[in-house]
């Protein structure tokens, strides 16, 4: 497939400028859309806006739909917020990209939209999530997200636009949002472990985009889950839920003296594990950043991060303070 004229939605966001930048360096002719100006944004304005949208899409083969209203905006914006952008704005991008032609839309989703399926109960093992977990979503973020999904996916049956699903694990540079973690564990540290089991680089989420794009003619729709791939297998989710420190060390027996350098620790429990199978089959993707990678760059004192990761760098989500998500 010869991607042609891209749309980004999301431009000025983290996923989305980084698929602007890598688009561009490709050769690609690229519109950024996002409501915030920016370098990698060319359009200003919302995704829910039809006319606009409609303007966008001429000559456009591909979409790359990423804008959205995040977890971190559950408490600053309200339910109609949500629905306006992740749900609206999605669907009336899909309308108009049915309608221009495209011939590839791929939907940045998220592993959020599992909620509550990703908690095990009490003396269960970690959760082995893959597509075929169903979600239950935890707050409006989720739930929307989970119906732009079926909206895809409708769209895909009625029009037959090729549509892939994302559901991405967090890439975000900010502090993790929960006190006790950010507050016990240096960011690098929390960010590496989170490696083993619910993260992905940003360049293998943008090189995912990229390559469900070129996939979507002939997958015509499938859901994905992006993340790192784990080095863990079913035999080790009831160790991982109650000693995962001893899972990691089997695994991997020069972490502990790194760590221990670093001052560094394992988290003492893993409650799920992401399986990026398939999409390495069906994307023909393959990430590079795993946790491997990482021990490997800190132990020779270098960034683990990759270049692109750190050329878009922290944008926060908000313009006041607002937590570990503040500009």
């Amino acid at each position: 497939m010869t991607l042609g004229r891209i749309l980004v939605t999301g431009s000025a966001g983290h996923l989305g400028e980084a698929l602007v930048r890598e688009l561009r360096s490709d050769g690609h002719d690229v519109i950024g859309l996002d409501i915030v100006d920016s370098p990698t944004t060319t359009v200003v304005g919302s995704v829910a806006d039809r006319a606009l949208v409609r303007r966008c899409m001429a000559g456009v083969t591909g979409v790359l739909h990423t804008a959205t209203l995040h977890k971190p905006h559950v408490g600053t914006h309200d339910r109609q917020a949500f629905v306006d952008t992740n749900i609206t704005g999605t669907l009336t991008l899909l309308e108009e990209a049915a309608a221009a032609g495209v011939t590839g839309f791929v939907f940045s989703s998220t592993t959020s939209a599992f909620g509550r399926a990703l908690t095990p109960g009490p003396g269960e093992p970690a959760a082995w999530v893959t597509e075929d977990v169903a979600p239950l979503p935890r707050n409006i973020y989720g739930a929307t997200k989970v119906a732009a999904e079926d909206l895809c996916e409708l769209v895909h049956r009625d029009h037959g636009l090729p549509v892939v699903v994302l559901r991405v694990s967090r890439f975000f540079p900010e502090g993790d949002d929960r006190d006790e973690v950010r507050l016990t564990y240096p960011d690098s540290n929390a960010k590496a472990n989170e490696f083993l089991y619910r993260r992905v680089d940003i360049q293998d989420a943008a090189d995912a985009h990229r390559a469900a794009l070129r996939r979507a003619p002939s997958l015509g729709f499938g859901r994905y889950i992006i993340s790192a791939t784990t080095p863990f297998t079913h035999q080790d989710l009831a160790e991982l839920r109650h000693d995962a420190p001893s899972v990691v060390a089997r695994l991997f027996p020069d972490f502990k003296d790194i760590y221990a350098r670093l001052g560094w620790s394992m988290f003492p429990s893993l409650d799920r594990v992401y399986v990026n199978a398939r999409a390495l089959a069906d994307l023909d993707w393959t990430p590079r950043y795993d946790f491997r990678h990482i021990l490997e760059r800190v132990d020779a004192g270098e960034e683990p991060r990759s270049p692109l990761a750190r050329e878009v760098g922290a944008k926060g989500y908000h313009d006041r303070p607002t937590g570990p998500y503040t500009t």
